[in-house]
């Protein structure tokens, strides 16, 4: 490969790194071309973008990116594929729906909602997080709920009121 496709990759790289907000770190090997295949469907499929890149020229990439990656530079051996996602969650829930049947891909490292997570242990908590639109969801339904407390309560004093003063019409006859 020469020297300006190299540069070519790198700059493609750091461009797709500010793009997304988040992105996986993997192992794929081993994948036969079938596995391989309907991985790069699912992944299409839940908006991620999956390419298998050189470590070499990933760490440049990362080293010329406006983030702080030093964490993950040591699980860049072997062979690594990228997952470029908006969401942070997304690939976590599809990685580990995947190996249910296959095995792979390994979790390396991931850079999600600006933190790092290194290693294969982390994938439970990479699932667990969650999206805007998650959050945002559960503080409308926390904003909500005082208020459907108060109706609710309204409601049913309503009713008490009217029985209470229904039985006392009653007992003056």
């Amino acid at each position: 490969m020469r020297r300006e496709e190299k540069i070519a990759i790198i700059d493609s790289l750091a461009e797709r790194l500010k793009e997304y907000g988040h992105f996986y770190l993997t192992d794929t090997a081993q994948l036969n071309a079938a596995d391989t295949s309907d991985l790069r469907r699912k992944c299409f499929e839940n908006d991620i973008k999956l390419i298998v890149v050189k470590n070499t020229l990933l760490k440049r990439a990362l080293e010329q990116s406006t983030g702080n990656f030093e964490e993950l530079y040591p699980v860049l051996k072997g062979t690594t594929s990228i997952m470029f996602t908006q969401s942070g969650n997304v690939p976590a829930k599809l990685i580990k729906e995947f190996r249910k049947s296959h095995g792979k891909p390994v979790l390396k490292g991931a850079y999600v909602q600006e933190s790092i997570y290194v290693g294969e242990n982390q994938l439970d908590a990479l699932v667990s997080i969650k999206t805007k639109e998650e959050l945002v969801g559960d503080i409308i339904m926390l904003l909500q709920s005082p208020a459907k407390n108060v109706i609710s309560a309204l409601l049913s004093g309503g009713t008490k009121i009217h029985g209470v003063l229904e039985t006392l019409s009653k007992r003056e006859e």
